[in-house]
């Protein structure tokens, strides 16, 4: 009887048949054999060029069994040539060449802070520009019943407000039960920062930290990821792997939708 003796072969090294891939942008890959894993930036004849979660690149020959996707082994190919789709925005809406932006509406859409802000127009702004939507940050809702009473909202001249950590039973929540005129749509979304809204995929990332009650959480999150300590730079770092809508949570990606919507609902024109 022949004795067992197992494949020590690396599996990237095996003969056998793999799946060919296209190398469609932002398909996240490991190159075999390595530890390098980015996603796909571009595509040219017989190489591919990935971009590292630090934002390193690196061009790779597309070798037959040279790449793995979710840890199997793949051949990537160039992804075929068809006819060309529509432009799209970052939001994912077919982009319209040359349109300029509309004089601004009476109705805004009002967001917590500045990170909001910047997030909502790295996906937004195109639409928004369009729309004729402006968004400005109040730094915190809990003087929000006074700013919607300065405003004057009215049909003509509707606000939105986008408020963050919006859960049953939070500070949040009370603040905004207590607004209550028609023209003025609040809502939210459960993370404890606008931060967490951004997936963790695509900051390479298995899931955000679970930051101690009591301690900063932007501070606390730079600290469990290995970061230096300046949220600011910490920010500016996750806004730069925001490409578009997939890069953000459904539950933001809806709640930003319904403000525009309702906004531009309004009767101005």
């Amino acid at each position: 009887m022949r004795e067992y003796s197992p494949d020590l072969t690396p599996q990237w090294k095996r003969p056998e048949a793999v799946p060919e891939v296209a190398a469609e942008p932002d398909l996240v890959v490991e190159v075999a054999g390595t530890d390098f894993c980015g996603a796909v930036v571009a595509c040219e004849a017989g190489t591919v060029t990935l971009e590292d979660r630090f934002g390193k690149r690196r061009v790779f020959p597309m070798e037959p069994r040279g790449f793995l996707l979710d840890g199997a082994v793949v051949t990537l190919v160039r992804p075929p040539r068809g006819p060309s789709a529509p432009a799209r925005t970052a939001s994912g809406s077919i982009a319209v060449p040359g349109a300029r932006a509309r004089v601004a509406r009476a109705g805004r859409i009002y967001v917590e802070g500045r990170h909001d802000a910047e997030l909502v127009e790295r996906v937004w702004g195109d639409d928004l520009r369009i729309e004729g939507v402006v968004v400005e940050y109040l730094e915190g809702v809990d003087d929000l019943p006074a700013v919607v009473a300065q405003f004057g909202p009215a049909p003509d001249a509707r606000l939105g407000v986008l408020v963050d950590h919006l859960v049953p039973g939070s500070k949040e929540s009370r603040i905004a039960a207590s607004v209550t005129s028609p023209d003025v749509l609040v809502v939210g979304h459960p993370y404890v920062d606008v931060w967490q809204a951004v997936k963790p995929s695509a900051l390479g990332i298995p899931a955000w930290p679970v930051v101690p009650r009591g301690q900063d959480w932007k501070t606390g999150v730079c600290r469990a990821l290995g970061w230096p300590e300046n949220t600011g730079a910490a920010w500016q770092h996750i806004l730069s792997r925001v490409g578009s809508y997939k890069d953000l949570e459904p539950t933001l990606l809806g709640r930003v939708e319904e403000l525009i919507d309702f906004v531009t609902a309004g009767g101005d024109a």
